[in-house]
């Protein structure tokens, strides 16, 4: 081959193999150093166990007992993984266009309280009519709630952060005067709560599960997201915004729309974990279905590094550890929060983390 040929060739190549490279680093990095944050996290963990007296490892092995040892531990996971799957997506989506909101907690509230109040406005209906009103009414709820917050973002230029996070608080302060006010069942003396959205209006278990059929809503919404993320010109578009709003706008990309558009989905995800909550658990909204479900769904957004299918099983497994909270309290005399403690450590660390991507590979002692 003439020496003008293959000069060029050899170039080329050199830079594909380095290119490729990168991308095996890039791949590597989403890998390990979510791994290693959480390898650290449980340390760290394990330390603060060691301060109070109490010996990790039994705790370590209750964890895992609690979680995945047996069928039983698995659907109480996966039960726990439902909701997660759902919130998380309610940061995940707007991420992909460099927001962060974190609004799930009270996209779930209003999407339940919704729920209820469809069940009661169609009351007489067929029961199929009403489940999948309840269903839609809180998937519309959480839409607007966190579409609203995406509106004033692009147009009034309020930060999404903070609007959300102030949601969260009005969401729960109005389900907390309906319970007391107009939705008010005197029936129920325990706590505050609303009418109850009729039993044959429920949602069934998956056949051959102990599981609500709000883990396949979860599953097919985190599909359905990858899907619409990765894979269509309305997510390239996102995607693009997400890199450069400017680029976008010049590229002719209707940035405000496609904002909102993201916003309305991630709040109908989170309001669609609300009423699985109400139409499959609860069947009543009160503070019940406060459990911090939306802000545990914000871990699971970040260590997932907002891929919606990364979303699935680092939600089974923030479940699972929600799941063994109970087993840690009567077992080792730690408090039912003790597993809050581990989910805050493993987010810190999440967020620590952040720095080493795109430096991981020097490292390793690349370029």
């Amino acid at each position: 081959m003439p020496v003008a040929i293959e000069q060029p060739l050899a170039a080329l190549g050199s830079k594909l193999f380095h290119y490729g490279g990168r991308a095996v680093d890039a791949a590597a990095e989403g890998l390990l150093i979510p791994a290693g944050a959480l390898l650290a996290s449980f340390a760290i963990f394990g330390m603060f166990l060691a301060l109070i007296g109490v010996n990790p490892f039994p705790v370590y092995v209750s964890i895992y007992r609690g979680s995945f040892e047996s069928w039983f531990s698995w659907q109480n996971t996966l039960a726990r993984a439902a909701p997660l799957m759902l919130t998380a997506l309610c940061t995940a989506l707007p991420a992909r266009l460099g927001l962060v909101v974190i609004g799930g907690e009270g996209a779930l509230v209003v999407g339940a309280v919704a729920t209820v109040a469809a069940a009661k406005a169609a009351a007489g209906a067929p029961s199929l009519m009403i489940t999948t009103l309840m269903m839609l009414a809180g998937m519309a709820a959480g839409a607007l709630w966190i579409g609203a917050a995406g509106w004033l973002r692009h147009y009034r230029g309020v930060n999404e952060t903070i609007t959300t996070l102030i949601l969260n608080y009005l969401a729960i302060a109005v389900m907390s005067q309906l319970v007391v006010g107009v939705m008010h069942d005197p029936t129920v003396v325990h706590r505050p709560s609303s009418w109850h959205v009729g039993d044959a209006n429920m949602i069934s278990l998956i056949p051959g599960m102990e599981v609500h059929w709000g883990l396949a809503f979860g599953v097919l919404a985190c599909v359905l997201a990858y899907i619409l993320m990765n894979h269509t010109a309305f997510g390239f578009a996102a995607r693009i915004i997400g890199g450069n709003i400017q680029a976008a706008r010049l590229a002719g990309i209707a940035v405000g729309r496609v904002t909102v558009i993201v916003c309305l989905l991630a709040g109908a995800a989170a309001g669609l974990a609300g009423a699985a909550e109400i139409a499959a658990v609860h069947g009543r909204a009160s503070s019940s279905i406060v459990v911090g479900y939306g802000y545990t769904g914000i871990l699971v957004a970040f260590l997932a590094r907002q891929n919606p299918l990364a979303v699935i099983p680092v939600a089974i497994l923030l479940g699972g550890i929600r799941a063994s909270g109970g087993l840690l309290q009567r077992w080792h005399d730690l408090p039912d929060a003790t597993v809050l403690v581990l989910q805050g450590i493993i987010f810190i660390l999440i967020l620590a983390s952040e720095f080493l991507y795109g430096r991981l590979h020097r490292l390793w002692g690349g370029e």
